[in-house]
C-alpha cells in the first residue's frame, strides 16, 4: 500500500484519488480552498442556484466507467442524469434558427434542411462521417491512453480526411476548423454551429486544426446530458464516492512545496509549515504553480512543454487568455411552454468576435453566447420563479466594462427568453479571472481539450513528469480541459500508479 499525496481537489483529482483507494492505496487531498470540486460550483442568493462553471455534460460514459470501477453503486443511483432534447436550439445572425435533436444524426439533417434550405443538412451530416474518422483516428492516443512518449505523430498527422474537390478533380485538406466551413459546410449559419463548439473552449476556429471536428462529434454521438440539481452534484456524488472509498480530505490546506528525496517525489510541505510524507504525488494544479511548487525542470527535452499550448500562443503579447464571462439571471415568472434548455444565441460580427478573443481591454462586441435554462426546481425558489445562466468566452473585460459587456450578454439572451427584461429580478456579473482563486481555477483561462494536429501546439503537457513520483491531473495536463477529459485524466494517473510506466490505457 503506498501512501498517495493529491494536490487540489478538482474532478481530475478526484477521479485519481478514487480510483487509487480501490486499488488499496492510502490516498489524502489537500486542497486550498474550503471545497472541492475546482471550477464546478454552485451560486446561490434568494433562492436561486446557478452552475458557476459547465453546465451540461458531455459522454456521461466517462464517469459511469469512474463509478463501476471504484464501487457498487452506478452513476445513475448517485445522480439524477437527464438527456436534454433538444440538444440546442441555434439562434444565426440573419433571424433563422433551428433546433437540433439530440443524439440523432437523422434527426438533425432534416432539422437543419427544414430550418435552413435543402441541402444544408446533408452537407452537415457528410461532415459528421468525416468528423467520425477523425475521432476513431484520435479516440485512444488522444482520451484513453498517456501521451505517447513519440508525441510529434500526433502533432503533424492531420486525422480528419481530405475531400474530394469535384470542380479540379483533386483532393484538398482542410488545415483548420475554419477552413472545412468555407470549403464544405459552405453556409455561414452552419460555420458558425460549426465554430461554437471550439469558441466554446476559447480557440479561434482561424488557427484550430480540422481535428477539432471531433468535439461536435461527440456532442452528436454521446448526447447532451444534465444533472438534476446542477453539475455540482456531480461534483459531490465523486466526492463521496472518495469518502466512502476513505480517501482523506484536507481543506484551506495550500501546498507550497513538492519534496523530493534521491530525485523522486517524496511528499508535500504545506503553508503552515507542516510536511506529509508520500510515496507518489498527484497535482491537480496549473503548470506555472506546480513549478514554483518544486524547483525543478519537470520536463525533458523532448517533453511537450505548456509554453506550447493553444492558450499562451494565442496570448503572446497581450496576456490576455480568454475565460468564461458569466451573468447569471434571477427571473420572475414560469418559463414558457416548450422552453429550450440551452439556447445558442450566435454573434452579429463573427470576425469581430474571433479579433476580440485575445485582446483585453478591446472595446466590447456582443459575443456568441449560450443561454442555459435548467427546468429543475432545485434552483429555483418556487414554481414561479426561473434561473438563467448567460455565458460567452471572451479575453479579459477591461476594468469598469464588465456591466457593458454584460448588457451585450442579456441582449443577446432576449431572442431566447421572452419578456426577459421585465421579468428580471436581479444579475450576478462574473468576469474572466473574478474569483479564481475562489473556485481553485486560477486566473479563469479556460483549458481545452487535446487535438491532434497543429504542430503539437493543442496537446496537453504528459500525466507523468520528469521527477519520478510526480504526476500531473486536471484540464492543463494530458487529455486537456472539460468534464470528460478530466475524469479521464484521473483514470490515466491512477493506471500509471497501479501499473506502472507501462500502462497503455483501458482496453
Amino acid at each position: 500500500m503506498a501512501r498517495i499525496a493529491v494536490i487540489g481537489a478538482g474532478m481530475g483529482a478526484m477521479a485519481a484519488a478514487a480510483r487509487l483507494a480501490v486499488a488499496g492505496h492510502r490516498v489524502a487531498v489537500y486542497e486550498r480552498t474550503g471545497t472541492y470540486g475546482g471550477a464546478v460550483r454552485r451560486f446561490e442568493r434568494d433562492g436561486f442556484g446557478f452552475d458557476t462553471g459547465p453546465g451540461l455534460l458531455p459522454v456521461p460514459a466517462v464517469y459511469r466507467d469512474l463509478f463501476v470501477k471504484t464501487g457498487r453503486q452506478p452513476l445513475e443511483e448517485c445522480v439524477g442524469l437527464v438527456q436534454v432534447d433538444p440538444s440546442a436550439r441555434h439562434v444565426f445572425a440573419d433571424g433563422s434558427e433551428v433546433s437540433l435533436p439530440n443524439a440523432s444524426r437523422a434527426g438533425v439533417v432534416s432539422a437543419l434542411d427544414l430550418a435552413l434550405g435543402a441541402g444544408a443538412g446533408q452537407r452537415w451530416g457528410d461532415f459528421l462521417v468525416r468528423a467520425r474518422e477523425a475521432w476513431d483516428r484520435t479516440r485512444r492516443p488522444l482520451l484513453e491512453e498517456p501521451l505517447w512518449a513519440d508525441w510529434r505523430v500526433l502533432a503533424e498527422r492531420e486525422p480528419y480526411p481530405a475531400v474530394p474537390h469535384k470542380r479540379l478533380l483533386r483532393t484538398r485538406q482542410a488545415g483548420t476548423l475554419a477552413e472545412i466551413g468555407a470549403w464544405e459546410l459552405r453556409d455561414p449559419r452552419l460555420t458558425a454551429l460549426l465554430e461554437s463548439h471550439a469558441l466554446g473552449y476559447g480557440l479561434d476556429p482561424r488557427d484550430t486544426p480540422a481535428s477539432a471536428a471531433v468535439l461536435p462529434y461527440m456532442e452528436h454521438a454521446f448526447g447532451t446530458w444534465y444533472v438534476r440539481g446542477g453539475m455540482r452534484e456531480l461534483a459531490r456524488a465523486v466526492y463521496e464516492r472518495c469518502l466512502a472509498r476513505r480517501v482523506e480530505f484536507v481543506f484551506e490546506a495550500e501546498v507550497r512545496r513538492i519534496l523530493d528525496k534521491d530525485g523522486r517525489a517524496a511528499g508535500v510541505e504545506l503553508a503552515d509549515g507542516s510536511v506529509v510524507e508520500a510515496d507518489h504525488v498527484v497535482a491537480g494544479v496549473a503548470p506555472e504553480r506546480l513549478s514554483a511548487m518544486t524547483g525543478h525542470e519537470l520536463y525533458g527535452p523532448d517533453d511537450l512543454r505548456p509554453t506550447t499550448g493553444p492558450a499562451a500562443r494565442a496570448g503572446a503579447g497581450s496576456g490576455a487568455a480568454p475565460g468564461r464571462f458569466t451573468v447569471f439571471l434571477a427571473l420572475r415568472g414560469r418559463p414558457e411552454p416548450g422552453a429550450v434548455h440551452r439556447t445558442v444565441v450566435h454573434t452579429p460580427d463573427r470576425t469581430a468576435e474571433l479579433d476580440r478573443l485575445h485582446r483585453a481591454g478591446d472595446e466590447p462586441v456582443r459575443p456568441t453566447v449560450t443561454v442555459l435554462r435548467p427546468d429543475d426546481p432545485a434552483l429555483r425558489p418556487d414554481a414561479e420563479h426561473e434561473s438563467v445562466v448567460l455565458s460567452a468566452v471572451s479575453a479579459p473585460v477591461a476594468k469598469g466594462a464588465e456591466e457593458r459587456f454584460a448588457d451585450l450578454l442579456v441582449e443577446a439572451a432576449e431572442q431566447a427568453v421572452p419578456g426577459l427584461r421585465e421579468r428580471l429580478l436581479w444579475r450576478e456579473v462574473r468576469a474572466p479571472g473574478a474569483g479564481g482563486a475562489g473556485t481553485g481555477s486560477g486566473s479563469g483561462a479556460l483549458a481545452a481539450p487535446a487535438l491532434a494536429a497543429g504542430a503539437g501546439r493543442f496537446l496537453r503537457p504528459s500525466n507523468v513528469t520528469a521527477l519520478p513520483g510526480l504526476y500531473r491531473v486536471g484540464g492543463r495536463s494530458h487529455p486537456g480541459g472539460g468534464l470528460p477529459h478530466a475524469g479521464m485524466s484521473g483514470a490515466l494517473v491512477a493506471g500509471l500508479i497501479v501499473e506502472g510506466p507501462d500502462f497503455r490505457g483501458s482496453q
